[in-house]
């Protein structure tokens, strides 16, 4: 049943072998580099599942959010350092040192697909999406959770997609979903491997991963540095705040661009995802000249309302001086768009 496949892999003896080499691997499980709690007790979860799914007041968008039509002609035209478009929620398509690069490709309609409540995308037919993009050269996956990490999508991308790079033990659900295992190269934090002229780094975060009962934080999570000689690029993956941003700092900065995580916040479990101020407090720790707010705009994962992550975010980042940029679902950016026009308002 397709349901059950969705789950993807549970590691093997094997894979726990691996996994053991790694410095964040505990014995049991990946483990933050700072104490971590997530707040999600038989206490507070009554509370918790009757906003999810009945206060649904300004949680979404009134109508369907378009996204805009793929021009692959002005994609692939090498005309500047780096262009990027960003489809909602996660899904980010690079251009960079000539190579196409898909990070994070979830474009299904449900980030909850073993849950008999949906959590809807709130855009249509973006699945569709895919067979309009170009060859992807360079999958990357920042970690395993369903609004990540897609089943249906990694189906479609199978005849278009060449390589993944992906968090250490990742990979096992792609192999389990019939992508080549000598496609597929795992990362621990602060591996980097080259592909083509970009230095591509995996950078540590603050959260978890897992995709049923048994697999929690069994495989790891974390962001993407792309570096050229004269671009460099962050992608800051999924995280609440931390000491982490100011290593990236150290190790890596300056980034020209930073793809922040902004959205699906809550006090229950504010230590794996930032508020919008931490966001960009972390892009500053982190050398990040110029920012977008991403992980907003796709799916209702937590009780703040669907623009509170973008509102917050710009007005924090007018406060601090730092460059933003906000385009529409699909609008195609480089590295000197400028674009501040509150289109989620219209």
């Amino acid at each position: 049943m397709e349901v059950f496949k969705q789950f993807g892999a549970t590691p093997s003896v094997t894979d726990i072998e691996r996994y053991s080499i790694s410095p964040q691997w505990s014995g049991k499980f990946f483990k933050n580099g700072e104490h971590t709690k997530v707040d999600i007790n038989l206490a507070t979860l009554p509370g918790l599942l009757y906003k999810q799914f009945r206060e649904n007041n300004g949680r979404k968008p009134p109508h369907k959010l378009p996204v805009l039509p793929f021009d692959k002609t002005s994609f692939e035209k090498d005309d500047t350092r780096f262009k990027a478009i960003w489809f909602g929620h996660s899904a980010v398509l690079i251009r960079i040192g000539q190579q196409n690069i898909l990070i994070d490709p979830m474009f299904g309609a449900n980030a909850a697909p073993i849950s008999p409540f949906a959590v809807k995308r709130f855009s249509d037919d973006t699945l569709s999406i895919i067979d309009d993009l170009p060859d992807i050269d360079l999958a990357l996956i920042s970690h395993d959770h369903y609004d990540h990490l897609d089943y249906k999508s990694i189906l479609r991308l199978q005849a278009k997609a060449k390589k993944y790079f992906v968090a250490l033990g990742v990979g096992r659900h792609l192999k389990k979903w019939g992508i080549a295992a000598s496609a597929i190269t795992e990362f621990d934090w602060w591996d980097e491997s080259p592909f083509g002229d970009i230095r591509i780094t995996f950078t540590p975060t603050r959260h978890f991963s897992g995709r049923g009962l048994r697999d929690r934080s069994k495989s790891l999570w974390g962001g993407w540095a792309l570096q050229t000689k004269d671009t460099h690029i962050w992608f800051s993956g999924d995280s609440g705040y931390g000491q982490h941003f100011k290593e990236v700092s150290n190790r890596l900065a300056p980034f020209d661009f930073g793809f922040m995580e902004c959205g699906q916040y809550n006090p229950l479990w504010h230590q794996i995802h930032m508020y919008p101020e931490e966001s960009i407090q972390a892009a500053i720790d982190a050398g990040v000249k110029k920012v977008m707010p991403v992980h907003w705009a796709g799916f209702t994962l937590a009780q703040h309302s669907w623009t509170d992550p973008v509102e917050r975010f710009v007005a924090e980042a007018e406060k601090r001086g730092l460059y933003y940029t906000l385009p529409r679902l699909g609008e195609e950016i480089t590295l000197h768009t400028s674009l501040h026009e509150k289109w989620w308002l219209s």
